[in-house]
């Protein structure tokens, strides 16, 4: 398909003028960047949401206690298909896509525009990018993307995690919009902003370790090696999964604690009355370690959706330029 880049030229048979692609529209060139982020990341979820699921049961395994089963990425991924299917690993995908629909949309658009503004004022001032300042960039989209997009990951994560309940407990959400329309009924629309505080700081850590470490590893690549502009960009993808990985877990896991906790039938507590709290019964009963345990599953969850989702993006912003 070809793409008009003047801004009009004159049709063959008649010499009128024809008005420019519509990618090349200036309310579409704004656009691009969030709609290439959104179908990058839906993408990247269809791939990894088993590995989501598996990642999800494993920080709820053993909650308030210090010893007791060790259980495994594997070990999990069995029993959900012994008990039910295999589809049942794509539990929560509605929910997933959705998520990815409203927060990759959000995080990976704002990213771009705020790099695009850096960037102008670094040419003007004849200098190059900074990190600190694709830091920033990345910091402030993933902060914004994240409160955003909470309710949908609240959604997903109360999805996951509804088979570990008894059965008369269960809410057995049809669909996530189902979940979106029952837990505020049943708990106030500010439930849906519940554990929004460590998402907030995780989606930070996350966008800065992915985005940030991205732009910073593709630019090196691009200085100091000669590798192909596709590896490249799968290189620099797998530096950015380790990165947001790292530095994201720990509030991903205290997210996944209260995302998940319900008010106690008889007694109408919750576990954990805020990050705080629950950081810190975490760190009394279960050990400082318990923040990192499936480390491995996340990182098989986070480093490829990331490796997927910047690669795919990097594919749609090329064909779209």
């Amino acid at each position: 398909m070809t793409i008009m880049a003047s801004n009009s030229v004159k049709d063959s048979s008649n010499g009128a003028a024809v008005s420019p692609g519509i990618l090349h529209h200036p309310y579409m060139r704004a656009a691009l960047p969030f709609i290439n982020g959104g179908l990058s990341g839906m993408c990247a979820t269809t791939v990894i949401q088993p590995v989501d699921m598996v990642k999800v049961r494993l920080q709820l395994a053993g909650e308030g206690a210090k010893t007791g089963p060790r259980p495994t990425a594997l070990g999990i991924t069995r029993e959900i298909i012994a008990s039910g299917k295999a589809l049942d690993l794509y539990t929560g995908l509605s929910a997933g896509l959705l998520r990815q629909a409203v927060y990759t949309t959000a995080r990976l658009g704002l990213f771009e525009t705020i790099i695009k503004s850096f960037n102008s004022k670094a040419e003007a001032a004849n200098r190059k990018v900074t990190f600190a300042e694709r830091a920033a960039a990345g910091l402030a989209a993933g902060g914004i993307a994240a409160m955003i997009g909470n309710p949908a990951d609240l959604a997903l994560v109360r999805m996951q995690s509804d088979g570990l309940k008894p059965k008369e407990l269960r809410a057995n959400y049809r669909s996530v919009f189902d979940a979106l329309v029952r837990i505020p009924r049943a708990e106030g629309v500010t439930a849906l902003w519940a554990g929004a505080l460590p998402t907030v700081i995780r989606a930070m850590a996350l966008n800065m370790g992915q985005l940030a470490f991205f732009a910073e590893s593709k630019a090196q690549l691009k200085q100091h090696t000669s590798l192909s502009t596709q590896n490249q960009t799968f290189a620099a993808s797998a530096i950015a999964g380790f990165f947001a990985s790292f530095l994201s877990l720990p509030f991903d896991f205290i997210k996944t604690r209260l995302q998940k906790q319900t008010k106690d039938p008889k007694t109408g507590l919750v576990p954990y009355r805020g990050v705080f709290d629950c950081a810190r019964k975490v760190v009394k009963e279960e050990g400082w370690l318990r923040f990192y345990r499936g480390f491995g599953t996340y990182y098989v969850r986070i480093a490829p959706h990331a490796m997927v989702t910047l690669i795919v993006a990097d594919y749609l912003n090329l064909i779209t330029k």
